[in-house]
């Protein structure tokens, strides 16, 4: 599990190549901005990469209430866009 601050965890991603794991950082820094901003009551956010073959990325946000969502895509990229994004469409 990777860290980033106090509320956002990643998990299953310590073995993504180094220069994938920076944009896969910065993709979630932006959407966890956005998604706090949305959700007044954010506590803390969860990526989780369940299967590394077919991308399959599980997002699950604490918010008062517990949001989850999931996406999967062959680009590891639009995968989390699609995962993060339906949080904040919800």
């Amino acid at each position: 599990m990777i860290e980033l601050g106090g509320n956002i965890k990643l998990i299953n991603f310590e073995e993504i190549e180094p220069t994938l794991l920076i944009v896969v950082k910065k993709i979630v820094g932006i959407y966890t901005k956005k998604i706090s901003s949305k959700f007044s009551d954010f506590k803390s956010i969860e990526v989780t990469l369940e299967n590394k073959t077919s991308n399959l990325v599980k997002v699950r946000v604490e918010c008062g209430d517990i949001k989850e969502s999931e996406s999967r895509d062959k680009n590891l990229f639009f995968a989390l866009d699609g995962a993060l994004g339906a949080i904040l469409n919800q």
